[in-house]
C-alpha cells in the first residue's frame, strides 16, 4: 500500500528537525515501513496499519508542535511511551544526567532539582529561582553539556550580567576580559568539573562553548543552541526581554537566579521575578523554587542563609 502526506499551512522543517532529526526519529519506530520525505510530501510504503499509524502520530507530532516553540526528537519518544527520557531513566534508579570528569555521575539530587531536570525536557524556556547552594546553575550547565555530547545542540551559551556585588570593575587590573573574568568563574568552574581541561578549552576558542556578559547578547539569534543566564536577579526587565528574544529554532534557554541577592543600586528594578510574573502560563516555558531545603552545598550553608532571611 502506498501513500502520500501533505504537509500544509507548516514549514516541513519544523517537523523534520534540523538534518531530518525528527523525521528519522520517528521513522525508527516504523522499521517495515518505507517512508521518503521530499519537500512538504511524505511518501509512505508498507502495511495498511503501518501507514495509519505512522499518520497518526504525524498528526500528533503536528499538533504538539502547535503548543512548542520547536520540537526534538524527545518529542516523538514521547508519543510513544508517554514519558520523557528523564522520568524513563529517572524510573530505572539512573538519574545520570552527565559523569564528571573524574567519573563521578553528574545527577539530581533532590526533588526539586528532579522537577528542574523534568522541567527541562518538557518546555523550551525554563525559569529557576532560589537561595544560593541549590545547584540551579550547576544542573543547568549539566543539562548543556549533555545536550551537546548528545548532539542536541550545536553549541552552549553562558551569560551573566556584569554587575558589582560590592567591588568596581575599573578597580581590577587587566583588559577588559581579565575585568570581566572573576563574573564568569563560577561558570567555568562548573563546565570544568564535566569537560576536560583540554577539551573545554578547544570548545571555547572555536566557539562551541561561549561565556560572555550579558550586554554581548544583544542582537544575535541563538538557534541550536542551549543557553544559560545566570544570576538574572542582577537584570532588569529591559536586559531580561532583551535576552529572551535572542531564543531561535532548536533553542533551550534556562534562567538562574536568586531574588534575595539582587546586586542593583536599586532593588526593585530587578526584572527576573517580574518576568516571570509576565510569562507565567505560556506553553513551552516552566519555572521551578528551589527553597532552603533544597540547599546541597555544606550544611552551614542553609544555617546562614535561614539566619539572613531573618533580618
Amino acid at each position: 500500500m502506498k501513500k502520500t502526506i501533505t504537509l500544509e499551512a507548516i514549514d516541513p522543517l519544523e517537523i523534520y528537525g534540523s538534518g531530518n532529526r525528527i523525521f528519522e526519529a520517528l521513522c525508527s519506530y516504523f522499521p517495515d515501513l518505507k517512508a521518503v520525505a521530499r519537500g512538504n510530501e511524505i511518501h509512505l510504503e508498507g502495511s495498511g496499519e503501518d501507514i495509519d499509524n505512522f499518520s497518526g502520530k504525524l498528526d500528533a507530532l503536528i499538533e504538539r508542535r502547535s503548543h512548542r516553540m520547536n520540537l526534538t526528537p524527545y518529542d516523538v519518544e514521547e508519543l510513544f511511551d508517554g514519558e520523557t527520557p528523564y522520568d524513563k531513566y529517572m524510573l530505572r534508579g539512573d538519574a545520570v544526567i552527565v559523569y564528571g570528569t573524574d567519573g563521578k555521575p553528574i545527577k539530581a539530587r533532590n526533588r526539586t532539582q528532579e522537577a528542574m531536570v523534568s522541567a527541562y525536557f518538557a518546555n523550551d524556556l525554563i525559569f529557576a529561582t532560589g537561595p544560593a547552594g541549590t545547584g540551579k546553575t550547576y544542573i543547568a550547565i549539566a543539562l548543556a553539556v549533555r545536550a551537546l555530547k548528545n548532539r542536541e545542540v550545536k553549541r552552549i551559551i553562558l551569560t551573566r550580567p556584569a554587575v558589582e556585588a560590592g567591588e568596581r570593575l575599573g578597580f581590577l587590573p587587566g583588559d577588559l576580559k581579565d575585568k570581566l573574568d572573576p563574573y564568569l568563574q563560577p561558570l567555568y568552574d562548573a563546565l570544568g568539573d564535566m569537560i576536560p581541561s583540554k577539551k573545554l578549552q578547544g570548545f571555547i576558542e572555536d566557539g562551541t562553548i561561549q561565556i560572555a556578559p550579558l550586554a554581548y547578547m544583544r542582537g544575535r539569534t541563538l538557534d541550536r543552541a542551549c543557553v544559560i543566564l545566570d544570576e538574572a536577579q542582577n537584570t532588569n526587565l529591559g536586559q531580561l526581554k532583551m535576552f529572551l528574544t535572542r531564543m531561535g529554532r532548536d533553542a533551550k534557554f534556562i534562567v538562574t537566579g536568586d531574588a534575595t541577592q539582587i546586586d542593583l543600586p536599586h532593588k526593585e528594578e530587578s526584572g527576573l521575578l517580574k518576568g516571570m510574573e509576565l510569562t507565567k502560563g505560556i506553553p513551552g516555558i516552566g519555572c521551578i523554587t528551589f527553597s532552603n531545603e533544597d540547599i546541597v552545598r555544606h550544611p552551614l550553608v542553609t544555617k546562614i542563609v535561614r539566619a539572613f532571611d531573618r533580618l
